[in-house]
């Protein structure tokens, strides 16, 4: 199979080699690494150059963003200029964050999900945090989310949900709108990848807004957000981040902040967020 990388990198130069060594070490090559360095202020386009000019199947791209840290929409303009620089020739297209360890046999893995089950739309493994020396699972892990910092597409399933949505949220969005258009997402626990920068370790109070925002431009209502909201809180270990998210879902509604699905994905969603509330409380899965 053949598949693209696009890289979105800002002030990665800490993380940016060893991420990109373990994607020239893959048993299986991708045709295209398209690095798209994101207003850096730090080394990372010089560490990024000087490694695309002994591999000429890296590109690298410089984006002037706005510098300041937006969750959600600041990656997502970055990766659709780096996919801007690919043809519509691939099999599978990933998004990978720049602080990443994998694993040797990661993309040929995810290709063979691919060949063997054409029901699958998205692949991912499971990311790894180190924790007193040793490498434990991050705490946000799920086995029915594929992490944002490392998801392939099959092609048709990445154009069939028109992209990806340049706001806080597209991680839960992709995967609604894939399961919309009948396709399966598969994570994968032999896969395990190591984040070198914890999600988060940068996110502020404008951050848990964002977040609550996205769970009203999803269509999840008022319920839905509360009881996704406690968990994330918990998840994180930040309780008060409860409040941000009630606090940004409805400063959306009362705003109308665009949606980012149609009314007739939104209603797909609600009922698949209740069915799945349903099976975690009962422990068995809805027909």
């Amino acid at each position: 199979m053949q598949y693209y990388l696009i890289i979105p990198a800002h002030n990665e130069a800490k993380f940016i080699k060893l991420m990109l060594d373990s994607v020239l070490a893959q048993t299986l090559q991708p045709k295209k690494i398209v690095v798209v360095n994101d207003h850096s202020t730090d080394a990372t386009e010089k560490i990024v150059r000087s490694i695309a000019e002994k591999n000429p199947n890296i590109i690298l791209l410089n984006n002037l963003s706005d510098a300041v840290h937006q969750p959600g929409s600041k990656v997502i303009r970055a990766f659709e200029k780096g996919l801007s620089a690919v043809d519509d020739a691939y099999d599978f297209i990933v998004k990978l964050d720049a602080d990443l360890i994998l694993p040797q046999n990661y993309f040929e893995t995810v290709a063979k999900h691919f060949a063997q089950n054409p029901k699958v739309g998205m692949v991912g493994g499971f990311a790894y945090i180190e924790k007193n020396g040793k490498w434990v699972l991050e705490n946000l892990t799920d086995k029915d989310h594929i992490r944002g910092a490392f998801k392939a597409y099959r092609k048709e399933c990445f154009e069939q949900m028109g992209g990806l949505r340049p706001a806080m949220g597209w991680d839960t969005a992709d995967e609604l709108l894939a399961r919309y258009y009948h396709w399966e997402i598969l994570t994968d626990e032999s896969l395990q990848v190591k984040h070198l920068k914890p999600t988060g370790a940068n996110y502020n109070r404008a951050a848990g807004l964002k977040q609550g925002a996205a769970f009203y431009t999803l269509g999840y209502g008022f319920m839905i957000t509360l009881i996704a909201s406690v968990k994330l809180a918990l998840r994180k270990k930040k309780p008060l981040l409860l409040l941000d998210y009630l606090i940004g879902f409805y400063q959306a509604k009362s705003k109308r902040k665009p949606m980012l699905v149609t009314p007739q994905q939104s209603k797909f969603i609600r009922e698949y967020r209740w069915r799945k509330i349903k099976e975690k409380l009962t422990g068995k899965k809805a027909a």
